[in-house]
């Protein structure tokens, strides 16, 4: 089964300053072991991509030892809108906004810059939403309760589904007003998909981002899987889960599925709710993950690997704008990947720690069996992965056109 190459718009490849977990050589060949060729790497580093410079460092250091093509989002921060506003958005894919959750020292919280932000902003507008004020409430509470000690398995407590909808809610409340392009990363909540439906209903410029982990897993999971599952916004209810499942029908509000890949050293994710790492290595297996939901989700039956693809590959392209990829089209760049589908009741495929490619040596899907293999990646018409050999990088850095955005956006 030939497909365009997936489009992972949601990576933390940890470069520069975090690199003991992974690097941009490291998670790139991750990603393409995955049929993953092109990235979007997010500005939570040390020291954060909150600059020109810093965005040009990392396009520089990409262009040396990326396996898959490469594009980075600009962090947005209380002080640097000037930096933004003059940023050029055709080598940057977009701005990445924390609204209401701090990381990395990056939350907004001035209602001015938030204003004039999404009022003036010539690109995309990427947000993470989650209230802090919420979370705050809820770790205390939960601190009292469980005398000092929070178990992992009430992670989902600490970063309660009411931090999601308030600053959901408040993301959409300013995209209405100003016009901007709002688009909500790895949404966890049933309750955040019924705002998004309302205002697209409404005209808001408005795009919806889920990963596999939501679609995965639930709050059940965390007894089997503990802080391996451990992200944020956390894994909900198994009831948040069926939702989105629901939601990547065609016609659902879910525009694009991203991994938000996240690695941590397994003894980073050692712990309780507050101390164990939040985040986890799902590049390389997202698209096989995905593949496998088709044959095991009773909701998804109807749909096919043609809808995996406008949700992996398609809509990244048509979402950023991004310059002849996503798509199997003559003149457009070759990025391809060529899947083995497999009778797992004949030829199982069950995925181990050691499995992982990338640097930090494990995957919260180990134990899992796949249906398909990725037998060759092709990055710019060039191998770049066959049957576990990787081939030298020639990832190349990703284009974005605003004016192209916009009409595929209108099209789709």
């Amino acid at each position: 089964m030939l497909m365009p190459g997936v489009i992972d718009t949601h990576v933390h490849f940890r470069d520069p300053g975090l690199t003991e977990k992974g690097d941009i050589e490291t998670e790139s060949r991750a990603a393409v072991a995955g049929g993953v060729t092109s990235y979007v790497d997010m500005p939570n580093t040390r020291p954060a991509t909150v600059s020109r410079k810093a965005v040009d460092d990392k396009i520089k250091r990409a262009s040396e030892v990326s396996a898959a093509n490469f594009g980075f989002f600009i962090g947005a921060t209380n002080d640097n809108i000037t930096e933004l506003l003059a940023a050029d958005y055709s080598q940057v894919a977009g701005v990445k906004l924390f609204l209401g959750s701090s990381t990395g020292n990056m939350l907004v919280d001035d209602n001015s810059t938030l204003t004039r932000l999404f009022a003036e902003s010539p690109a995309l507008i990427a947000v993470h939403a989650e209230d802090e004020a919420i979370i705050r409430t809820s770790r205390d509470r939960l601190l009292d309760e469980c005398g000092g000690t929070i178990p992992v398995e009430r992670h989902p407590d600490v970063r309660p589904r009411e931090a999601c909808i308030e600053a959901t809610r408040r993301a959409i409340g300013l995209a209405r007003r100003t016009g901007a392009h709002l688009h909500i990363c790895h949404i966890s909540t049933a309750d955040e998909l019924e705002m998004i439906k309302k205002a697209k209903a409404e005209g808001v410029s408005v795009t919806a981002e889920t990963c596999p982990q939501y679609l995965l897993f639930d709050r059940n999971d965390f007894d089997r899987l503990g802080a391996r599952i451990k992200c944020n916004p956390a894994i909900k209810e198994a009831s948040d889960r069926i939702a989105l499942l629901r939601e990547l029908l065609p016609g659902g509000c879910i525009d694009t599925i991203a991994t938000d890949h996240a690695p941590h050293l397994l003894r980073q994710k050692e712990g309780d709710a507050l101390t164990a790492a939040s985040g986890m290595p799902m590049v390389q297996f997202s698209l096989r993950a995905m593949l496998e939901l088709l044959d095991t989700a009773p909701r998804l039956e109807s749909i096919g690997p043609e809808r995996i693809v406008e949700l992996m590959s398609h809509n990244p392209a048509r979402l950023l704008g991004i310059d002849r990829r996503g798509f199997i089209r003559e003149g457009y760049y070759a990025d391809l990947v060529l899947l083995d589908p497999v009778d797992p009741s004949v030829r199982p495929v069950k995925i181990t720690d050691s499995d992982m490619a990338g640097r930090c040596g494990w995957t919260p899907l180990a134990g899992m069996c796949l249906s398909h293999n990725i037998r060759l990646t092709m990055v710019n018409g060039a191998t770049a992965y066959s049957d576990g050999v990787f081939a030298a990088p020639h990832g190349q850095p990703l284009r974005f056109d605003a004016v192209e955005k916009a009409r595929s956006q209108s099209e789709a």
